[in-house]
C-alpha cells in the first residue's frame, strides 16, 4: 500500500486542485469568448498552476500554521522541541486538541493535588500549634503563679514546679515523636534488624504497663498460652515501641474492667501477624480511613480526657511500612477495635545464626 500522505499535503493537494480546475474553467472561458482556444498552453499551463499553488499553500502552513503550533507546544511545556519534526508539519489540529486536553487534565489532577497537601500543611500546623500551646500555657501559668508570690509558699512552690516539669515533660514528648515520624517519613530511620522472640517482647511490654492498666482494671493478656518462642526479623526496639503504642491506645479508650488481647499467628508461609484486640468503645467507620494521619484524633472537641502527642498511631504506620510490612485496623462501635500488624517470621535453621548475630551486635554496643 502506498504511503498514506500526511494531512497537511493532503490539504495543500486539495487547495491546489481546486485552484488549477478554477483556473482552467476560466481559462477555457476566457479562450471561447476570445475564440482562440488553444489545449496544448492550457495543458502546460495547469500543472505549472497547480505545482505553484501547492508550493505557496504548504509552505503558508508550516510558516504560518507549523510555527504557531509548535509555540503553544513550547508555552505549555507539553512536548520537547525535539519531539516536532523539523520538516514538513505533522501535526494536525486533532492531535493539537488532544494533547491540550491531556495537559489540561495533568493540570487538574496536580491543582486538585496541591489543594489537598494546601489542607494537610494547614491542618498539621493547626494541630502542631495546638499540641504544643497547651503544655506551653500550662508551663507558664505555674511559673507566673510562683513569680506572683507563691514561691514564698514551700509547699505550693514544690507542687507546682512538679507540675510545670510534667509540662515540660509533655512537650519533650511530642518533639520526640516529631523528630521520630519526620525521620522515618524522609527515610532517614535506620532498622537494627535482628531475630527476636516476639511473644518475650509482648511479655516485656505487659509487664511495662501494667501499673497503667491497673488503673482502668484492664487486663493485658495473650489469647492462649504460647509454650514455644516466635521468632521474627525486625527491629526489636521499633516493635516495642509499636506494641506500647497500640496497647497504650487500648488502655487509653477501653472501658473499664476490660481486656486487651494479644495474639500472635502463622499467616502464611514466612510471615506472622500480631493482633491487639480490645473490647473497648470502638471507632466510628468514618474515622478509619485518617487513624494513621499525625495529630488526627477521633474525638475532635478541644475537650480531650486523654494526653499524648497524637502521632503514636502515625509512627506505628511508619515503623511497619519500613519493615516492608503492613498494619491492618478493624473496628465495631461499643465492642471494640483490633489492630494487626505483620511480621518476617524465622525458621528454626536460620534462628541460631540470627540469634549470634544480634548477640554480636549488641556485645559491639556496649
Amino acid at each position: 500500500m502506498a504511503t498514506i500522505l500526511k494531512r497537511s499535503y493532503q490539504f495543500a493537494i486539495r487547495a491546489s486542485f481546486l485552484i488549477m480546475t478554477f483556473c482552467a474553467f476560466v481559462f477555457i472561458i476566457e479562450m471561447y469568448n476570445n475564440g482562440n482556444f488553444n489545449a496544448s498552453k492550457l495543458l502546460i499551463n495547469l500543472p505549472l498552476i497547480f505545482i505553484g499553488s501547492f508550493i505557496i499553500i504548504q509552505i503558508g502552513i508550516e510558516r504560518y500554521i507549523y510555527r504557531r503550533i509548535k509555540q503553544i507546544y513550547d508555552d505549555v511545556s507539553l512536548l520537547d522541541a525535539k519531539s516536532l519534526a523539523t520538516g514538513p508539519v505533522t501535526t494536525d489540529m486533532e492531535t493539537l486538541t488532544e494533547e491540550i486536553e491531556r495537559f489540561a487534565a495533568d493540570k487538574r489532577v496536580e491543582i486538585d493535588t496541591l489543594k489537598i497537601r494546601e489542607e494537610y500543611r494547614k491542618d498539621f500546623i493547626g494541630n502542631v500549634s495546638h499540641e504544643l500551646k497547651t503544655p506551653l500555657f500550662t508551663v507558664q501559668g505555674y511559673l507566673e503563679t510562683l513569680l506572683d508570690g507563691a514561691m514564698d509558699d514551700k509547699n505550693v512552690r514544690k507542687k507546682y514546679l512538679q507540675r510545670a516539669n510534667k509540662g515540660v515533660d509533655r512537650l519533650i514528648y511530642i518533639v520526640q515523636d516529631l523528630d521520630m515520624i519526620t525521620k522515618l517519613e524522609v527515610g532517614d530511620l535506620n532498622l537494627n534488624l535482628v531475630a527476636f522472640d516476639i511473644v518475650e517482647l509482648i511479655q516485656s511490654v505487659f509487664d511495662l504497663l501494667e501499673m497503667k492498666a491497673a488503673k482502668k482494671k484492664i487486663v493485658l493478656t495473650f489469647d492462649m498460652d504460647y509454650k514455644k518462642p516466635i521468632y521474627v526479623k525486625g527491629d526489636r526496639e521499633k516493635i516495642q515501641q509499636v506494641l506500647v503504642n497500640l496497647l497504650v491506645n487500648s488502655i487509653k479508650y477501653g472501658f473499664k474492667n476490660g481486656t486487651t488481647e494479644v495474639s500472635v499467628e502463622n499467616l502464611i508461609k514466612n510471615r506472622v501477624i500480631i493482633r491487639v484486640t480490645d473490647n473497648g468503645e470502638g471507632i466510628e467507620e468514618k474515622h478509619i480511613s485518617r487513624l494513621f494521619e499525625r495529630f488526627y484524633r477521633v474525638d475532635q472537641s478541644g475537650n480531650r480526657k486523654e494526653g499524648g502527642s497524637g502521632l503514636g498511631l502515625s509512627i506505628v504506620k511508619h515503623i511497619i511500612e519500613a519493615h516492608g510490612e503492613k498494619i491492618y485496623v478493624e473496628s465495631v462501635v461499643g465492642a471494640g477495635s483490633e489492630f494487626s500488624f505483620t511480621l518476617k517470621k524465622i525458621d528454626q535453621e536460620n534462628q541460631i545464626e540470627e540469634l549470634i548475630e544480634a548477640k554480636e551486635t549488641e556485645g559491639l554496643q556496649m
